[in-house]
């Protein structure tokens, strides 16, 4: 019994450290609301000369939005090129596929344009147009030397945060790896964050997309290194996020919500950098390096049985965004970390998400691999509030199956 209280109370010391020093970069600048997209031109003359890449990926070509975009650029008096080839968790090949376009018409800066794959592909040609070598030379944390071409990043979902993170995950799908970089370096120059852009995200994308935040964001309020200048921004994304998500899905066209969700986005990209996500990343990881699963719909279907893991290490925390999900009090103070798990599946329902991993034909016997290739994810792994051990990235793999 002793053992158990003393277990106990380790568990929950996780998320109550003194705040450690904290070092917060951000883009250089943030333009955020209903129109900013138009003022890219103008921005672009005063970061760079030379032509412009946009980097963006085929539907979005498709769709004229990555036309649009040139026929600004173009009547600024500047040169611009279109790079639609990003896919969905871009592999490695597809960055090389972009720097050659890239040096072919001697690019002087980069625009990102759509959902996180574009935008982690602008920043990574933008270092390797500078810094050159391969993906694999600048994997982990702060091995890119110097800064590359630069970058404007305009999100087209609201998700990844990716425009104003300094974290970038490309794919190696022949050995079935996501490579996370991160440097200071991949800040942009400017991200443009306009919620009208999204308003065309189809149903399904919005909702992975928004989750995605919300994994973000709970992740890093709940990280064993978070810090209370960033837990105020996140748990603010938390909110925006429970009051906003369901209404993008189910009304595409409501641009009040839209806003919502796209500064909920914001928020929690910049946690990333000087926070970071923990676990459920870290899981997710092997779903989409094996299984091409979605980013977001692998976070989706793992984020309530990782919450339910973590819970015991820091309660009150889980209390809070169980109050933040319902803007305002929830029952009983000792149903309130319980009650936050509950918010996240129902919401995870109400926006049609998958249950699990075998509703997204994930074969059982996959799992012991699944779970040796989250544990080399220490990178993620070792800010989650709780230990994760084999046998746990196991259960909870088997618990969501």
């Amino acid at each position: 019994m002793g053992a158990e209280v003393n277990m106990k109370k380790q568990i929950k010391s996780a998320c109550s450290a003194i705040s450690r020093i904290v070092e917060i970069r951000t883009p250089t600048a943030i333009l955020f609301g209903v129109g900013s997209c138009g003022k890219i031109a103008g921005q672009i003359k005063e970061l760079a000369s030379g032509a412009v890449l946009i980097v963006t990926d085929k539907g979005l070509a498709k769709a004229g939005t990555a036309q649009k975009t040139k026929e600004m650029v173009i009547s600024a008096g500047l040169k611009a090129e279109i790079f639609d080839g990003v896919e969905p968790d871009p592999d490695k090949e597809c960055v090389y596929k972009c720097l050659e376009t890239a040096e072919s018409i001697n690019a002087g800066i980069l625009v990102g344009l759509g959902g996180g794959s574009s935008l982690d592909v602008a920043k990574v040609t933008a270092a390797l147009k500078i810094n050159k070598g391969q993906v694999e030379d600048y994997v982990g944390i702060d091995k890119v030397p110097r800064k590359g071409l630069p970058t404007i990043l305009v999100p087209t979902t609201a998700g990844t945060g990716s425009e104003v993170s300094p974290i970038a995950v490309i794919s190696d799908k022949k050995q079935g790896l996501k490579l996370g970089i991160v440097s200071k370096y991949l800040y942009c120059d400017l991200a443009v964050v306009d919620p009208e852009l999204t308003v065309s995200c189809p149903a399904k994308v919005t909702a992975f997309c928004g989750v995605d935040t919300l994994t973000h964001s709970i992740e890093i309020y709940t990280n064993k290194f978070s810090v209370p200048i960033i837990d105020g921004l996140v748990l603010e994304a938390i909110r925006l996020a429970g009051r906003h998500l369901r209404k993008c899905v189910h009304n595409g066209s409501d641009l009040a919500a839209r806003e919502g969700m796209s500064l909920a986005a914001l928020y929690a990209g910049l946690g990333l950098g000087p926070v970071n996500t923990a676990a459920v990343h870290a899981l997710a990881y092997p779903l989409g390096g094996m299984f091409n699963v979605p980013h977001g719909l692998a976070n989706s279907i793992l984020l309530p049985y990782v919450m339910e893991f973590n819970r015991p290490a820091c309660e009150a925390k889980f209390a809070s965004i169980a109050e933040a999900m319902a803007d305002g009090d929830v029952s009983d103070a000792e149903d309130k970390a319980a009650a936050a798990v509950k918010m996240v599946t129902a919401l995870l329902r109400d926006i049609g998400i998958p249950q699990r991993l075998r509703d997204i034909n994930i074969p059982e016997d996959a799992i012991p691999q699944m779970a040796a290739a989250a544990m080399k994810v220490t990178r993620l792994l070792n800010n989650n509030p709780r230990e994760v051990k084999l046998e746990d990235a196991e259960n909870i793999y088997r618990l969501a199956y």
